[in-house]
């Protein structure tokens, strides 16, 4: 594969998964061949590639190629530490008019790849995706995936605080949802919402209280998960309070998005 010459020959780990989930939402890190791709790999001696199964991403791909460039490097289409966009209207939203977009329609996954780090002896997960866990190990012949350590490369989407609305996200359990939507009482005063709510099971919200349904499939929560975000923070409410997602495998990338986003209030 082209995007090989940006790295030193990657391990076994990194190859399996390559050839388990290229085209795909998956990042694997690996390290960087000494002189090249330097520009990308924030200063350390290893670097992230990803093939991307778009066929916009693609055709982009091929023509670079055809340049004599054997891959793409950029940063998210956001302000650091915000909302991810998944459609072209996002990116447009967050700079000013001028800027050239390919757009290729909205994001089919809607959360960003998962993360490996394939660089040392064993495979560890930095960031999870829609590509599960399980799914990953099994691609790695059992192997279990590490956690990350203070050794661990630097990566985009990996702090602790990320994929921030402006207003304040607030994680409940759906107890403490319902409690909380007990004290605002059947109807929310005011020019403006005090609160914006993502739930699954809070069923009718006071009104003049926005809302969204969160979807029962982890998938669709996932494509659906960042467009959500900026709709209720479009209403203008302070606060936005999200019922946790269940604790299931499939939902590891969707927990993983909005504790990072919580934890930025």
């Amino acid at each position: 594969m082209q995007a090989w010459r940006r790295c030193s020959p990657p391990g076994p780990s990194a190859r399996r998964l390559v050839e388990a989930f290229w085209p795909g939402p998956l990042t694997v890190i690996v390290p960087r061949r000494a002189g090249v791709g330097a520009a990308a790999a924030g200063g350390q001696d290893t670097i992230g590639l990803r093939c991307p199964a778009h066929p916009v991403a693609h055709a982009l791909l091929h023509e670079a190629l055809l340049l004599g460039v054997p891959g793409v490097a950029g940063p998210s289409a956001n302000r650091f530490g915000r909302i991810s966009p998944t459609s072209a209207a996002h990116v447009a939203s967050e700079f000013e008019a001028g800027l050239w977009i390919l757009d290729g329609g909205d994001c089919q996954v809607g959360i960003e790849s998962a993360i490996v780090d394939c660089s040392r002896d064993r495979a560890v997960l930095l960031r999870p995706g829609t590509l599960t866990r399980e799914r990953i190990e099994a691609a790695l012949g059992g192997e279990p995936l590490e956690a990350p350590d203070a050794a661990a490369p630097r990566a985009s989407g990996t702090l602790e605080a990320h994929y921030a609305p402006r207003a304040k996200v607030r994680m409940m359990n759906p107890a403490q949802l319902r409690a909380a939507l007990a004290v605002l009482g059947p109807q929310a005063t005011g020019t403006s919402p005090p609160v914006a709510v993502y739930s699954r099971t809070a069923g009718p919200l006071p009104a003049g209280v926005p809302g969204r349904v969160m979807p029962a499939d982890a998938d669709a929560a996932a494509q659906a998960l960042f467009a959500t975000l900026r709709e209720l923070d479009a209403t203008g409410a302070p606060l936005i309070w999200i019922e946790h997602p269940p604790a299931e495998p499939a939902w590891e990338g969707v927990r993983d998005r909005l504790q990072r986003a919580a934890a930025a209030g």
